[in-house]
């Protein structure tokens, strides 16, 4: 921005114009542009603010989900009942883990035939009066079901940093499209190519460009991380689920 300002006041001073004082001051600029272009930042602004917004909420909450899915697996993996899994679930309820977990065991204590606690132990001793089901496939349904949930709560809110990266650089383009007509009017109406006639609407025009790339580049860039993110996590619930139906099916069947 500063070569360009140099640039402008260089051939002010070859058409024998005055170099116009503060001409690369970005704040005189965005307050002197049209009405038109204003409103066209504002709503890059506002596109960019929410962004960003979500962009530190997701990475705060998969940041906390990540942690708590490794703490979850621990007490899973450590303990020998499911009832003590379930007692530690309060105390994670950012892990994706625990949703899946406790739909499973959730199913289990409906199908069990027996009066004992569904999940009383992982590895309950081989007995005629242990725990069973009645349908595994079931108990894989209620998994299913319950990854697909927390799958939509990781991606919410994600997919408006997909619409900000597509549709913000197209923003910045009209304003620049504006800020270029601007100028050619203003050349009509005065006769003149002098750049002190031209050059406020070029700046207005490269202004709504560098708006619309400020907030459309990180967008991207964070909605492919988040993506990705997401099915790392989807990943990690496909592979508990058929850890918790193998347990199931060699104590509770």
């Amino acid at each position: 921005m500063h070569t360009l300002g140099s640039l402008v006041l260089a051939l002010q001073v070859q058409d024998g114009a005055a170099p116009v004082a503060g001409t690369t001051d970005v704040v005189r600029l965005l307050r002197e542009t049209g009405p038109i272009n204003q409103a066209v930042l504002a709503v890059l602004v506002l596109f960019s603010i929410a962004s960003w917004a979500i962009i530190l909420y997701k990475a705060w909450t998969f940041r906390t989900a990540d942690g708590q899915d490794k703490r979850f697996l621990d007490v899973f993996r450590r303990s020998s009942k499911f009832s003590e899994v379930q007692a530690a679930c309060p105390s994670l309820p950012a892990s994706p883990l625990v949703g899946v977990f406790q739909a499973g065991y959730a199913e289990i204590n409906a199908q069990v035939r027996h009066g004992h606690p569904a999940g009383e132990t992982a590895h309950p001793p081989a007995s005629a009066g242990r725990p069973t089901l009645k349908s595994l496939a079931a108990v894989d349904r209620a998994l299913l079901r319950a990854a697909a949930a927390e799958l939509n709560k990781l991606e919410h809110r994600i997919t408006f940093l997909a619409t900000t990266a597509s549709i913000t650089p197209f923003i910045g383009l009209f304003g620049t499209v504006w800020g270029i007509l601007v100028a050619f009017n203003r050349i009509g109406a005065t006769g003149s190519t002098n750049l002190a006639i031209v050059a406020p609407g070029i700046s207005e025009a490269l202004i709504a460009t560098a708006a619309g790339l400020f907030a459309a580049i990180p967008a991207v860039y964070f909605y492919n991380h988040f993506t990705t993110k997401v099915k790392s996590f989807a990943t990690e619930m496909d592979d508990f689920a058929l850890e918790f139906l193998n347990i199931s099916e060699r104590n509770f069947t």
